[in-house]
């Protein structure tokens, strides 16, 4: 086949053509078979030479795609039950939470906290900015969901698996690197929620809010049961105003306000109608002047006796008092004396709901953290200052107070350095009042409520 150019292939091909086929109609079809393969030779060649009219190709078929199967997915994707999440390979263990003021989010071992008594002088809790310190410090199950509440009223959901870990003396990571919240904005609350599919549970459970001035609101926890990238308004907060308190309730609790003065108020939960989550809300307790607000909110079961409630001032006194001290009134009056704030004690500034069996976890906001056993702190009446619950330097201030909810065995490290101190003895400063002097506060002309 040399004779006429052609390779082996070829000359099998025409010696396998039928003699019809060898017609001169056989012959213009075999013609333009070859030019229509030349085009399309030349075709591809344009094309593999031109990024251009490549991407431009691309396009018209995904628009077709698009326009072909673009609707809405007829069939529904669901998880079998026996399917893997991501909880099944993560150890369910308590971890402390805690959020700087500037916004810094980490979470640790709840065992990295040894416990102190009264009046000691605690552990570094985090290490912050000058500018900064720890203001949200709580303990939760990695496996639950956290509700963040800011102070302009929004709610953003997140995983507690997924805020990084770190240890007890380390900043943290950004909390707007893990929900989008807006750089003028700030979380002021967090609510701790084990399942938000439990039906049951999120349609017989409410979630409280309170404002610093005074605003009170009630919405079914329902209506936080579909979490969103970008978050929801779960209140509506009028200018000049802030987001203080979110508690979790069933309905069946008690409410206690208090404000920086040293008043107090108890009212029923059934006093405040459940509305919607863009609701502004209704007055819990009169806030008296621009310079006294809301300091903090709780929510207690009307048929738990255990209760205590418990006060911190600026300058880390606080003390126990039974709940029935401050009688039942309705909602929206001044309150009564909850504690003599004096300069010694500085204003009040936390106000939370204990049992003898809870720890109390208390931070400066030099980043010191001391953990104390809430059955050290005795119980005193409404009128009285309280005891030091931790020694600061003088320029220092506390800035929050956290119930732990389990008991651990006491640890006292004796002769330790620097922050790790030694149990403190209760000096003058220490003591409760008198009754004498708890009288004579009472008769001082303590607010009542209207």
């Amino acid at each position: 086949m040399s004779n006429f150019g052609l390779s082996e292939i070829q000359a099998k091909a025409i010696l396998e053509l039928r003699l019809q086929r060898l017609t001169g109609m056989e012959r213009d079809k075999i013609r333009d078979e070859y030019e229509e393969i030349m085009q399309l030779i030349g075709r591809l060649k344009e094309i593999l030479g031109d990024e251009g009219l490549r991407m431009e190709i691309i396009k018209t078929e995904l628009e077709e795609v698009k326009k072909k199967f673009g609707d809405e997915r007829k069939t529904e994707i669901q998880y079998l039950a026996a399917e893997m999440r991501i909880e099944d390979i993560i150890a369910e263990e308590d971890v402390v939470i805690t959020i700087s003021h500037l916004g810094y989010i980490k979470r640790t071992s709840a065992y990295d906290y040894r416990q102190q008594k009264r009046g000691g002088r605690g552990a570094i809790g985090g290490k912050t900015r000058d500018e900064d310190y720890i203001e949200h410090l709580f303990v939760a199950s990695t496996h639950h969901t956290m509700l963040f509440f800011t102070e302009k009223g929004r709610c953003y959901w997140l995983k507690v698996y997924e805020i990084p870990e770190g240890e007890k003396s380390s900043k943290g990571r950004a909390i707007q690197n893990l929900i989008q919240l807006p750089s003028d904005d700030k979380i002021r609350a967090i609510i701790d929620i084990k399942d938000l599919g439990d039906k049951d549970f999120i349609n017989n459970h409410y979630i409280v809010l309170c404002t610093r001035n005074g605003i009170i609101k009630k919405t079914l926890l329902e209506e936080f049961s579909r979490p969103r990238t970008n978050g929801v308004n779960a209140i509506t907060v009028n200018d000049g105003d802030q987001l203080l308190e979110a508690k979790l309730t069933n309905g069946n609790s008690e409410i206690m306000m208090a404000v920086k003065s040293g008043r107090a108020i108890r009212f029923p939960e059934n006093t405040v109608r459940d509305t919607g989550r863009g609701a502004i809300g209704v007055r819990g307790i009169e806030v008296d002047n621009e310079k006294d607000e809301v300091v903090g909110m709780i929510c207690v079961d009307k048929e738990d006796k255990t209760k205590t409630v418990l006060v911190v001032s600026e300058k880390g006194f606080g003390k126990r008092t039974d709940i029935e001290e401050y009688r039942i009134t309705n909602r929206g009056g001044k309150g009564v004396k909850t504690i003599s704030v004096t300069e010694k004690t500085g204003p009040l500034i936390s106000i939370v709901d204990v049992t003898e069996t809870n720890d109390l976890m208390i931070t400066c906001k030099s980043g010191i953290t001391i953990r104390m056993a809430v059955a050290d702190i005795r119980e005193a009446g409404r009128a009285t200052q309280g005891v030091r619950l931790i020694r600061m330097d003088e320029s220092d201030e506390i800035a929050a107070v956290a119930r732990l909810d389990e008991q651990e065995e006491d640890e006292i490290v004796e002769n330790a350095e620097g922050a790790e101190g030694t149990e403190a003895t209760e000096g003058a400063e220490g003591t409760e009042n008198t009754a004498g002097e708890a009288a004579e506060g009472e008769a001082a002309g303590q607010p009542t409520e209207e």
